[in-house]
């Protein structure tokens, strides 16, 4: 249960620096793009390849911090430093192809869940 109560207070200081990072990309960009998810999807990114980097050849904190910050701090900010996570195990691992199919079905098909997620409410009678 630790462990859960870890990711659950990791998250939520995630979530609010995400929602902090959205509020001031509107304020300073506008809403002509989606600055704030690029800034987001990009800045989680690196702090999971610098987090990890760190656990691994400096100093494993343990995994109650491990969890804490990537699962649940990063997990809160963004999913897509998980995502950027595992495409770069799989290439770390010689497993181009599969790098590549991974990351392009991924985006495809979640791009389409949500599609057809809005199709389907707004087609319910």
């Amino acid at each position: 249960m630790n462990a859960f109560l870890t990711v659950f207070l990791g998250a939520g200081i995630g979530g609010a620096a995400r929602h902090g990072v959205n509020l001031l990309a509107l304020r300073l960009l506008g809403t002509g793009f989606p600055a704030g998810t690029l800034i987001v999807n990009i800045a989680g990114s690196l702090i999971m390849g610098l987090l990890l980097g760190w656990f691994s050849h400096k100093a494993d904190l343990g995994q109650s911090w491990r969890l804490f910050l990537t699962t649940g701090i990063l997990g809160g900010f963004t999913t897509f430093s998980t995502f950027s996570l595992d495409v770069a195990l799989l290439h770390e691992r010689g497993q181009l192809w599969t790098a590549a199919l991974y990351a392009a079905v991924s985006v495809i098909l979640a791009i389409s869940g949500l599609f057809a997620g809005l199709f389907i409410i707004r087609n319910l009678s």
